[in-house]
C-alpha cells in the first residue's frame, strides 16, 4: 500500500535536480500513506515517486519497478491478490521476474496484455505506468474506486498525478481556481463526486477507468462497470444463487488474507462486518483480532452486537469508547480529505483506524455489503414512495411542486411533498441531499447561482446514471447511483483517507469484482424482500452469523453529531458560521445559514446535518484558501482523546 506522485512534461523538460525537489515535496506531502520508504525516478521527460506501507515482500517490493530492460516502469498503489497466479502465467510467457511482490506483477501483465492488462487484475489499486518506448504515461485506477487518484493536465502543458490532492497541490504548476460545480455537488450530497475536484482544472480518475497521456493529448477510457443488464437467468431458483454466493464470498475473504503483517477487522456489530469476520476466522489458526468503538450515548451505540459477534466468533477483541472531544480534530479530518467532506462517521473511522494500529498493519471491512445486497432503508422508502411516479407530471409540477415552495422553512411535511413531486431518479437525489433543489434556493448567494448559470448539474448527473440501467427493476437504478456516487465518493473516499492518515491498509472483500459481478445478476426481489433488506446475503450467512445480529434493525455507522453540535460544538459552530470570513465567500446568504443556526438552536428543527455541511466547508476554506501553504506540510499524528471500554 502506497501513496504515489508524478508528472510528465510536455516539451522539453526542467532540469533533473529541479525535477527532483518538486517530486520530492510530492511524495513527502504523502508521507502518512507510506511511512516505510520513499522512491524516485527522474528520467526523459516522467518524474515517478512514491511513499511505501510495506504489505507484500518486505525487502523486495521496492519502487518504482521496472522490467528486465527498464523500458516500463510502475508506481502502484494498492494490492493485487491475483498476482501469484499472474506471475505464474508471466513465466510461462518468458517473463523474468526480479522480486516476488504484486507490483512487479502488473509491470509484466502491462508488457503481454498493454491496457488490458487491468482486466485480469483482482484487487484494488491505483498505479502509473511509464512506457519508453511509447512515449507515454499509462493512468488506472481499480474498479469501484477503493484507491484514489487525482490528476491534472496544466495550462503549460505537464501532466501532473497523485494518490491525493495535496500532493498536486505541491507542483507550482497546479491551478487552484475553485470549480462551482464540485462546490454545488459537497453542498447537495456532501461530498465532492467523481470525477470533479474541488479545483476546476483538477480531476479524479473515475473508478474502473483508465487514461494516457502522450504527446500532450490525454485519452480517457473506462473498462468497466457495474453489470446491472437485463436478467437472463431469472429462472434461477434461490438456492442455486446461495451456493454461487457462499462460495463467492468465501474466496473474496480468503483472497484478502494474504499479507506480511499482522492483520485483523474492523467489527461494527453489523450483518456486514461479522459475516467478513465469520469467515476471516474460518481461515486463520489464530484468533481474528477485531477492532470495535462505542459511543456513551445509548442510541448510537453499537458495542453489544458487536460483542456478540466476537464472542460468537472468538475474537481477539479491543473496543473503545468515542467522546465529544475527538471534535477537536475536525482540522485534521479536513487535511486529510483535501476537498470538502461532511460525513460525521469520518470521525470515529480515524478512531477505530487509529487504534487498530497499535495492533495490526492490514483491517478487513464489511464495505459495500448496503449498496451490493440493498441494504440501505432509503431503497425502501423510495419503493413507498414511487407510485406518487404514476400521478401525472403536470400536477406534481404545478400542484404539489408550488405548495412544497410555499410552505415555511420549518414546516412538517414540506420537504416530503417536494420529494414526491419528481421523477424518479430527481426523487432518489433529493432523498440523499444535504441541500435539496428546494432549499439550496434559500443558501445560495446570487453570485454563486450565476456561476452555475442556473443549471442543476447533480439532477442531471443522476438522470444520465439512471439510464444506464437496463435491468427493467427500479431497485438496480437505485443500487446503481449508490455504486456510482455515494459508494466511491463517500463510503470509499472515507475509508481510504482515514486508513491511511494512521498508515493502516483497508480491505473490503464484499467489494470484490468477482462477487460484484455475480451479485448484480441476482434478481432485485432476492435482496430488498418487503421491509426486509439484504434478504439473499442474510440467508448466505445465516448458518454462521448470530440470529441477533442477523435479524437486528439497520442502524449505520452514524454518531451523536446532533448532541455535540448541541453541546460541546455549539459555541464553535456559531462563531465559525457567522465570522466575517464565511459571510463573506459569496457562496452562501449569510441569512438563511443564521436562519437554519437558530432553528437548531432553538430545537425548531434538526439542522445538525446542513450546518456540519457548511462547517466542514469552512475548516477547508480555511486551510486550503485562507491558508494557501498549511497543506503542504506532513502532519504529526493526532493525538485523539479516547475512554477505553
Amino acid at each position: 500500500m502506497c501513496g504515489i506522485a508524478g508528472f510528465v512534461a510536455n516539451g522539453e523538460p526542467p532540469p533533473v535536480a529541479e525535477r527532483m525537489v518538486v517530486l520530492d515535496r510530492m511524495c513527502r506531502s504523502l508521507m502518512h500513506r507510506g511511512p516505510d520508504d520513499q522512491g524516485m525516478m527522474v528520467e526523459g521527460p516522467v518524474s515517478l515517486g512514491m511513499r511505501r506501507l510495506s504489505i507484500i515482500d518486505l525487502t523486495g517490493g521496492h519502487q518504482p519497478i521496472s522490467n528486465e530492460d527498464g523500458s516500463v516502469t510502475i508506481v502502484f498503489n494498492g494490492e493485487i491478490y491475483n498476482y501469484r497466479e499472474l506471475q505464474e502465467e508471466l513465466q510461462a510467457r518468458g517473463h523474468s521476474f526480479q522480486t516476488n511482490s504484486d507490483t512487479e506483477t502488473i509491470v509484466h501483465a502491462y508488457e503481454e496484455f498493454g491496457e488490458a492488462c487491468v482486466d485480469r487484475l483482482r484487487g484494488m489499486f491505483a498505479f502509473a505506468i511509464w512506457d519508453e518506448r511509447q512515449n507515454r504515461i499509462f493512468v488506472a485506477r481499480d474498479r469501484v474506486g477503493k484507491k484514489p487518484l487525482y490528476y491534472t493536465l496544466t495550462s503549460q502543458g505537464t501532466f501532473v498525478f497523485g494518490s491525493e490532492l495535496k500532493a498536486l497541490l505541491a507542483h507550482a504548476e497546479v491551478s487552484r481556481q475553485i470549480n462551482p460545480e464540485a462546490l454545488d455537488a459537497y453542498l447537495t450530497l456532501g461530498y465532492v463526486p467523481d470525477p470533479l475536484c474541488i479545483f476546476r482544472d483538477c480531476h479524479k480518475l473515475p473508478p474502473g477507468h483508465h487514461l494516457s497521456f502522450r504527446q500532450g493529448q490525454l485519452t480517457l477510457t473506462q473498462y468497466w462497470d457495474f453489470p446491472f443488464e437485463r436478467n437472463e437467468t431469472a429462472s434461477r431458483s434461490a438456492e442455486d444463487y446461495l451456493e454461487e454466493l457462499r462460495v463467492l464470498l468465501d474466496e473474496a475473504v480468503r483472497i484478502r488474507l494474504i499479507s506480511d503483517v499482522p492483520l485483523g477487522a474492523f467489527l461494527s456489530g453489523g450483518v456486514d462486518s461479522s459475516a467478513v469476520v465469520g469467515l476471516m476466522a474460518r481461515h486463520t489458526r489464530q484468533p481474528v483480532k477485531t477492532f470495535s468503538i462505542g459511543f456513551h450515548e445509548d442510541s448510537y451505540d453499537e458495542l453489544k452486537f458487536a460483542r456478540v459477534a466476537a464472542r460468537h466468533f472468538g475474537t481477539d477483541h479491543h473496543e473503545f469508547i468515542v467522546t465529544p472531544d475527538i471534535c477537536q480534530v475536525v482540522d485534521e479530518l479536513a487535511w486529510h480529505f483535501d476537498e470538502p467532506f461532511a460525513d460525521p462517521s469520518a470521525l470515529p473511522t480515524y478512531m477505530v483506524s487509529k487504534l487498530a494500529r497499535e495492533h495490526v498493519t492490514v483491517a478487513l471491512s464489511g464495505d459495500g455489503g448496503d449498496e451490493l445486497f440493498a441494504g440501505y432503508t432509503r431503497y425502501g422508502i423510495d419503493q413507498r414512495r414511487a407510485p406518487f411516479g404514476r400521478v401525472p407530471r403536470v400536477l406534481r409540477e404545478r400542484l404539489l411542486r408550488p405548495l412544497s415552495q410555499q410552505l415555511p422553512h420549518a414546516a412538517w411535511g414540506r420537504n416530503y411533498l417536494h420529494n414526491v413531486s419528481l421523477d424518479a431518479a430527481d426523487r432518489f437525489l433529493d432523498s440523499v441531499s444535504v441541500f435539496t433543489g428546494l432549499t439550496k434556493r434559500s443558501l445560495y448567494a446570487p453570485e454563486f447561482r450565476g456561476d452555475l448559470q442556473g443549471e442543476d448539474l447533480s439532477t442531471a448527473r443522476f438522470r444520465s446514471l439512471a439510464g444506464r440501467v437496463h435491468s427493467g427493476d427500479p431497485l438496480d437504478v437505485l443500487l446503481y447511483l449508490d455504486s456510482k456516487t455515494y459508494l466511491p465518493g463517500d463510503i470509499l473516499t472515507k475509508v481510504d483517507r482515514m486508513s491511511m492518515a494512521v498508515s493502516l491498509e483497508a480491505r473490503a472483500p464484499l467489494l470484490d469484482h468477482k462477487l460484484i459481478e455475480f451479485v448484480s445478476r441476482i434478481p432485485a426481489s432476492l435482496k430488498l424482500r418487503g421491509a426486509e433488506t439484504k434478504h439473499i446475503f442474510k440467508r448466505a450467512i445465516g448458518d454462521f452469523v448470530p440470529g441477533e445480529i442477523l435479524h437486528r434493525a439497520k442502524q449505520g455507522f452514524g454518531v451523536p453529531i446532533q448532541q455535540w453540535i448541541n453541546v460541546q460544538l455549539r459555541e464553535q459552530m456559531h462563531e465559525t458560521l457567522t465570522d466575517t470570513r464565511a459571510r463573506g465567500r459569496g457562496y452562501t446568504e449569510p441569512r438563511y445559514v443564521a436562519q437554519l443556526l437558530s432553528e437548531h438552536e432553538r430545537g425548531r428543527r434538526d439542522n445538525s446535518m446542513p450546518l456540519w455541511t457548511l462547517f466542514m466547508l469552512e475548516q477547508w476554506f480555511r486551510l486550503f484558501v485562507d491558508e494557501p501553504d498549511s497543506w503542504s506540510q506532513a502532519r504529526p499524528e493526532a493525538r485523539l482523546p479516547v475512554a477505553i471500554g
